[in-house]
């Protein structure tokens, strides 16, 4: 667990202190805009085989995401940041599985919360400007269809619902999977240095199984990296619609 705190090597004590973690986060930014910007700069009219993998990539998002859940007019307006936030947290996530780094940027929950963040103001920001604060907490905190009564125990529910667990869950939904799968890797090889080089009488076939199992659970993460970032894209949208349409 050491490895998510690691000891500051820059500016300790201020808001600007650099730690492992944050270093790897600055690294996956960098990569991220390097590539996006690349991509853009040598685009030509017979793609080559990076061009078409970051248009697939691209389409998937803006299409595959964006427009298949908020419409294409509506995601023409969120595309920008619906962009940021896939490639930012597949860039984020997938540092785990690089050698030298092996730590997710998303495995500490202050990232997380900070992308999250940004998508609760803008999910709400978008509803309040389309409908108007009243009606937009109206839409968002009255079931309709429901006897009067019921609102004293539904309306608290629905807000819990929307302003609190929303993005509660979407923060730690995306930190706890990144945090438990650099942890299960951890476990399955430093079990197969132990079995390997520290085990005697024979305990050293349990290696076999350890490292086949970090393997399995390597090639597991690199879907995991992708999916996670797909689940916070699409749920970025589902909030995003769900603010600004007229249905509840």
């Amino acid at each position: 667990m050491s490895e998510f705190f690691p000891a500051p090597f820059l500016f300790e004590g201020t808001p600007f202190e650099m730690n492992r973690v944050m270093l790897i986060r600055l690294i996956a930014t960098v990569a991220v805009v390097v590539v996006l910007a690349v991509w853009a700069k040598r685009m030509k009219l017979v793609p080559g085989r990076f061009q078409s993998t970051m248009e697939l990539a691209m389409e998937f998002v803006t299409v595959g995401i964006a427009e298949d859940t908020m419409g294409k007019e509506r995601a023409k307006k969120f595309m920008p940041l619906i962009v940021a936030v896939f490639f930012g947290i597949l860039f984020w996530n997938v540092t785990k599985l690089i050698p030298f780094l092996n730590m997710p940027g998303t495995g500490v929950i202050g990232l997380p919360l900070v992308i999250t963040l940004v998508v609760y103001v803008t999910y709400h920001w978008a509803g309040i400007a389309e409908k108007g604060l009243g009606r937009y907490l109206k839409d968002a905190l009255v079931l309709p269809g429901v006897p009067p009564a019921m609102h004293i125990l539904l309306i608290p529910i629905e807000f819990i619902t929307k302003f609190v667990t929303q993005p509660f869950t979407l923060a730690i939904r995306l930190f706890a999977n990144m945090m438990v799968g650099h942890l299960l890797l951890v476990l399955c090889f430093s079990a197969t240095s132990f079995f390997l080089f520290d085990a005697s009488n024979g305990f050293q076939f349990f290696s076999i199984l350890t490292f086949a199992g970090g393997m399995f659970v390597f090639l597991l993460e690199m879907l995991v990296v992708v999916l996670q970032a797909y689940i916070f894209a699409l749920l970025a949208c589902v909030y995003i619609n769900s603010a600004v349409s007229e249905e509840h």
